[in-house]
């Protein structure tokens, strides 16, 4: 039960962050017509998980509860994939193609570039 209850206290975190973050950067660049917010969240949500990752593995700092909690639970709500899908798919639906597109490659990249450099930063830290 202890595990159930970290995992969701994690996740009603992270979802708040994830809405706050997320609605800060589209504030911020006042443009509705492409899902900055979600990019900024999953590219961040990524780079932590690489990191905060990199640094339980090398220095043995982070036991099972609090991976379950920060991994799965804040990190889990924080990042946004499946909203990364859904407004993928509403542009293809608008026939806005190309943003379609530049979000899929961005995600991708910036996704994996963060968890990358992440880890990297875990071991200079």
């Amino acid at each position: 039960m202890l595990r159930v209850f970290l995992v969701g206290s994690g996740g009603f975190l992270g979802t708040i962050l994830r809405y706050a973050v997320g609605g800060w950067v589209h504030d911020l660049l006042d443009n509705t017509s492409f899902p900055y917010g979600t990019l900024v969240v999953n590219a961040a949500g990524c780079l932590l998980i690489g990191l905060l990752s990199g640094i339980a593995e090398s220095r043995s700092v982070l036991g099972p509860e609090a991976r379950l909690f920060l991994f799965i639970g804040v990190l889990g709500g924080f990042t946004t994939f499946s909203s990364f899908a859904y407004e993928t798919f509403s542009l293809a639906r608008d026939t806005e193609n190309l943003a379609a597109v530049v979000n899929i490659v961005a995600q991708l990249i910036l996704g994996l570039m963060g968890v990358w450099f992440g880890n990297i930063l875990a071991r200079l830290v």
